[in-house]
């Protein structure tokens, strides 16, 4: 670990989350270093004050940054930085008569990222299990049951999977609706990106009463997805360790 403060720069906005909540939560796991210091924003549009950051933390959805911001993005990575890119970081939404659909229009971003969010089916129960039990950010994490959106992205690049899930069958209410295939689902991956690289964690949906605007005002269940989780947590511990260790 660095000798010296070190500076985060946080991304937390976008639509159909509980932005509040997630940006709290991770707010308080850095907090746990008393050298990190956390400038928090709801875009991307503050391209030097990310480039001047140690490494980036976002959680959003359906935040999709400029061409000269994704630019940026990439080249702040490939620099030799590292990004905690958490849940809907990597989803576009265009919601149409025929359902929603997650149209490829911001390839340097997802190819930066590794991937692309594509489809989910509804929030039910699914086993997380771990790809890599070797590797430090999962070691002597057992696999684990969680009521989450387990999402299915398509992959962009070199990665090496951490978690997965398996899942065949229907993501209703998207374009992208049918997933035959039994290829596993990655949750949990690194994906490198010139001499940084990429963590990133499908994992993490959350949502309260007042998220879902303009679809609703009012939305009826509070949806606390893997935040319930302990295992959750720690995955989010570690990753923040794996860049905090990382900073020269």
């Amino acid at each position: 670990m660095a000798d010296r403060i070190i500076d985060v720069y946080m991304v937390a906005n976008g639509l159909y989350h509980d932005i509040d909540y997630a940006r709290q939560e991770l707010l308080k796991l850095l907090a746990e270093h008393e050298n990190v210091r956390v400038k928090v924003a709801a875009d991307y549009s503050d391209v030097e004050g990310i480039a001047a950051s140690d490494f980036l933390i976002t959680y959003c959805c359906h935040l999709i940054p400029s061409e000269e911001e994704q630019v940026a993005l990439r080249d702040y990575i490939s620099s030799g930085k590292r990004w905690i890119a958490l849940h809907g970081t990597n989803a576009i939404l265009d919601f149409g008569d025929e359902g929603v659909a997650c149209p490829e229009r911001a390839p340097i971003f997802m190819e930066t990222l590794g991937s692309q969010f594509m489809a989910h089916p509804p929030i039910a129960p699914f086993t997380v299990k771990i790809t890599d039990p070797e590797h430090e950010l999962v070691a002597g994490i057992n696999e684990f049951d969680t009521d989450d959106e387990l999402y299915i992205c398509k992959m962009h690049g070199e990665h090496h999977a951490l978690l997965h899930t398996d899942f065949t069958g229907t993501c209703d209410g998207f374009v992208n609706r049918d997933w035959p295939d039994d290829e596993p689902r990655v949750m949990y991956y690194l994906h490198p990106v010139g001499t940084g690289e990429v963590i990133y964690n499908c994992l993490g949906h959350c949502r309260g009463h007042y998220d879902m605007r303009p679809v609703t005002d009012y939305y009826p269940v509070i949806e606390k997805g893997s935040w319930d989780k302990p295992e959750y947590y720690e995955l989010l511990r570690r990753s923040i360790k794996y860049c905090v260790d990382r900073v020269v």
